[in-house]
């Protein structure tokens, strides 16, 4: 066999392995016997140890060494630069750092839970500051060698290869004046009506199976289950989705189902030829965030399909206290105050993301002191969003990721729905009667558009490229604002 050929069975091998962890993962927070939590963390330990020795093997260096790829196709050239890089960074973090980080981050989403339970930041600080400290330290490693910017920028890379918090920074300063404006204007004017009455469980969950298959989510390789958090896992052959229902809000499970279709359904579209390969899944957390988001909102929320989804719901459901669609897309759409990124609409979740952006980097690059940060957070928080946080849980307790040690995630969940702004616009400027089809519920138009021109080639190219490829033009915060802009003047009335 050739350097190629060997590499390749490797790879598989591990990817298979990786899939193999994360059906423990699923089936942990979905269906998994509360007192089988010690046992399975052995077996997670075990198996990634397997994967971590099997991604610094020496011998993976030997055959990228070895390889010439002026002989390979794209599909080759593609996975030797996924495996180069793969193996660069695993290779520079110590085992024992590596280590320590593990147990770290898991004794503090415990702590962090109990903090957050007690509303009491000084509870997890020692812990905070420990999990801050071991991250600058892999930071560090990582950057060794390379013209990343600094510290955050080098974890970034785990999420969004080629981002940088400076190209991140200006495309965000340009998004943050105009989503503040809006949001102001918005909560100056009368609020639409909200739905009423409570909602059955079962009946909901039925409605999450007619929604996801409209949006094309194939069941022959996948399943919806209920969990706690909202979530897609696997890829390929078995990807399956979670959401939750709440008997007094339907739109929860509705657009939580939607969302996690997104997800899904870009792992379901790649191209077969790339299973249990590194081209085989979504090729960064932006891009990925990117399908979740124009499903759930440029399509979802969309006065097209939520014509067809108030049919359903009437049908379903009988009276939900809302009598026209034009009323029931209102509602959909509402924009209300509230400190939780989880359940912000669609003009404020950006802006819970970009607080989060700029002190992230200041606490990795070591501007901001973790004792300092309830107080930044609220002050920031209350300049953007126009009310003080009324308790820590609300604040900067809020999210697991920084007590895992998630840094650098935040940022792509703003870049996915950047992207999603532009992919909108070119899907609409390609289709232009997408709203007769949605207001049927047909969303093949939409979904095939995403599948012929970003899913299927799912890590073939960069993430920026990969949206350049779709759209046909460089990534810009423009058509997202837009897009807000003109949706909220319409329901809002100025």
């Amino acid at each position: 066999m050739s350097a190629f050929d060997d590499l390749l069975a490797h790879v598989r091998t591990t990817e298979a392995l990786g899939q193999i962890a994360g059906r423990l993962s699923w089936d942990q927070e979905t269906v998994m016997p509360r007192g089988a939590a010690e046992q399975r963390g052995e077996e997670f330990a075990a198996i990634e140890s397997v994967l971590h020795a099997r991604r610094v093997d020496p011998q993976l260096g030997e055959w990228l060494a070895q390889i010439d790829e002026s002989g390979l196709d794209d599909f080759g050239r593609a996975l030797v630069r996924h495996s180069r890089r793969s193996y660069a960074r695993n290779t520079k973090v110590p085992a024992d750092l590596a280590a320590e980080l593990a147990r770290v981050t898991s004794v503090a989403q415990g702590i962090w839970a109990e903090a957050r339970a007690r509303d009491d930041f000084n509870h997890f600080a020692p812990t905070f500051e420990e999990v801050v400290k071991l991250r600058r330290e892999e930071a560090a490693a990582l950057k060794e060698g390379t013209d990343h910017a600094d510290l955050w920028d080098a974890l970034h890379q785990d999420y969004e290869p080629g981002s940088s918090g400076a190209e991140l920074d200006a495309m965000f300063g340009a998004l943050r004046p105009r989503l503040v404006a809006l949001r102001d204007k918005i909560m100056g004017a009368d609020q639409p009506k909200g739905l009423t009455g409570t909602y059955d469980e079962d009946k909901q969950m039925a409605l999450t199976g007619i929604l996801a298959g409209a949006f094309g989510y194939d069941f022959d390789h996948g399943r919806i289950d209920k969990a706690v958090h909202p979530f897609s896992s696997g890829s390929g052959l078995d990807t399956r989705i979670t959401t939750r229902t709440n008997p007094e809000d339907p739109l929860n499970s509705i657009y939580s189902t939607i969302h996690e279709t997104g997800h899904a359904c870009y792992e379901q579209n790649i191209c077969r030829d790339y299973l249990l390969t590194p081209l085989g899944a979504g090729v960064s957390m932006g891009v990925h965030e990117s399908q979740s988001r124009i499903y759930e909102n440029q399509l979802g929320r969309s006065r097209a399909f939520t014509e067809y989804l108030f049919g359903q719901m009437r049908d379903m459901f009988g009276e939900i206290g809302i009598d026209t669609a034009e009323a029931f897309y209102a509602a959909v759409n509402r924009v209300t105050p509230g400190y939780i990124r989880t359940e912000a609409d669609e003009v404020q979740y950006n802006l819970h993301v970009l607080l989060r952006f700029d002190l992230e980097r200041r606490i990795i690059n070591g501007s901001l002191e973790i004792k300092d940060l309830p107080e930044a957070w609220d002050s920031r928080f209350e300049t953007d969003f126009g009310v003080k946080v009324d308790k820590i849980s609300n604040g900067c307790l809020q999210d697991v990721h920084w007590p895992v040690g998630l840094f650098g995630y935040f940022p792509t969940y703003s870049l996915g729905n950047v992207y999603a702004g532009c992919l909108h616009k070119a899907l609409r400027d390609d289709i232009p009667d997408l709203d007769a089809q949605l207001v049927q519920g047909d969303t093949s138009g939409a979904t095939g558009w995403l599948k012929e021109n970003l899913q299927q080639f799912g890590g073939l190219r960069e993430p920026r490229d990969t949206i350049v490829h779709a759209c046909g033009f460089e990534p810009s915060e423009v058509p997202l604002l837009d897009y807000l802009e003109e949706k909220f003047a319409g329901i809002y009335g100025f």
